[in-house]
C-alpha cells in the first residue's frame, strides 16, 4: 500500500477528456492568477504594504506577503500541477480571504468580490479533483504500469 503522501497527491483516473479539462483549468487558473494579480504585488510590495490590510493582526507586510506566496509561489504550483492539492488549498484559504474580509462577500457593487468568488470555485474544484494525469503529480505519484506478464 502506497504512503498517505501518494495517494493525496496522485492525479487520479479517469478519461481523457477529464484530464485535459484538469490541465486547462490548472494553467488558465494559475497563470492568470500569477500574471494578472501576484506579479503586481510583487514588484509593487512596498507601496503596497504601507496600504494593504492587516489581516488578523499579523501586520500589512506580513498579509501581502501571504497573499504573495499565494498568487505567485502556490499559483506556478498549481500551473505546472506539483503539489497541486497542498497549492489549491493554500490559494481557496486566499480567495476565501479575499471575498469574505476584503470584499465582505459582496457579488456586486464597487467592491465586488466576484472574481475572488469564481476563483475560489475553481480552486476549490482542483482541491477535490486533483491534478490530473497531465501534471507533475501525475508523474512523480501516478500509480506505475504493472509489468506485462511473460507468458
Amino acid at each position: 500500500m502506497k504512503p498517505l503522501v501518494y495517494r493525496f497527491f496522485a492525479p487520479g483516473t479517469g478519461p481523457f477528456s477529464t484530464h485535459l479539462a484538469l490541465l486547462l483549468l490548472r494553467l488558465w487558473l494559475g497563470l492568470t492568477l500569477l500574471f494578472n494579480h501576484g506579479l503586481g504585488k510583487l514588484l509593487n510590495f512596498e507601496s503596497m504594504s504601507a496600504e494593504f490590510l492587516n489581516l488578523f493582526g499579523l501586520g500589512s507586510k506580513t498579509s501581502l506577503a501571504l497573499a504573495i506566496f499565494g498568487e505567485i509561489l502556490c499559483a506556478a504550483l498549481l500551473a505546472v500541477g506539483l503539489l497541486t492539492r497542498f497549492a489549491a488549498f493554500c490559494l481557496v484559504l486566499n480567495m476565501l480571504v479575499a471575498f469574505a474580509l476584503v470584499h465582505k462577500m459582496a457579488l456586486s457593487g464597487a467592491s465586488s468580490g466576484e472574481l475572488a468568488f469564481i476563483y475560489l470555485a475553481g480552486f476549490l474544484t482542483l482541491l477535490v479533483a486533483g491534478p490530473g494525469q497531465f501534471s507533475a503529480d501525475g508523474i512523480l505519484f501516478s500509480k506505475p504500469a504493472k509489468a506485462a506478464k511473460n507468458t
